[in-house]
Order: C-alpha cells, then sequence, then structure tokens
C-alpha cells in the first residue's frame, strides 16, 4: 500500500468513526458503495458472527450462502487478524 492509500483510508476510518446515528451510516453506506458491495460485507459479519458462536463452517455456508473461499478468509482474520471482528462483534451485544 502505497502512503497515498494510507492516508485515504485513514479518511475513510475518520468519517465512518464520526458518524454517530444509524441511519446517517446506513445512508453513507449506500452512497459508498453498490448494493452488491454492502450485501458481500454483511454477509462477511453474519458469517463471522456464526463462526464466532461457534457454528461449523457447513452451518455457516447453510445460513449465509457464503463461498467456501471467503468464509475461510473470515475465519482467518478471526483467527490471526487485527481482532476487529472479535472486538466490534461481541462488544456490540
Amino acid at each position: 500500500m502505497t502512503h497515498s492509500s494510507d492516508r485515504m483510508i485513514s479518511g475513510l476510518v475518520k468519517a465512518l468513526v464520526s458518524i454517530k446515528d444509524e441511519k446517517v451510516c446506513e445512508k453513507f453506506l449506500n452512497d459508498l458503495c453498490t448494493r452488491k458491495e454492502l450485501e458481500q460485507m454483511a454477509q462477511r459479519v453474519k458469517a463471522a458472527e456464526l463462526l464466532l458462536e461457534g457454528k461449523t463452517y457447513a452451518q455457516v455456508i447453510a445460513e449465509t450462502d457464503i463461498s467456501s473461499a471467503t468464509l475461510s478468509r473470515v475465519s482467518r482474520c478471526i483467527q490471526y487478524g487485527d481482532g476487529g471482528y472479535k472486538t466490534v462483534l461481541k462488544d456490540g451485544d
């Protein structure tokens, strides 16, 4: 990643963190992403929730229709990533 893209990502993170209202967040995400991108991100979040609940790959795939490759990536992020899924999804209960 270039320094320029790091700054842009930082700007995106700051914009997201500044949102305090669910409706405003939804409007921002609808402007920012395509419907398909939102669906894919939502699918990953749901898959992460299910994995954190102890569901099996088969159960997660059946419930979310996520591809096994994407599910594997989500699982790796939960196990070896920066802890974002665990922090947001466990603390958000």
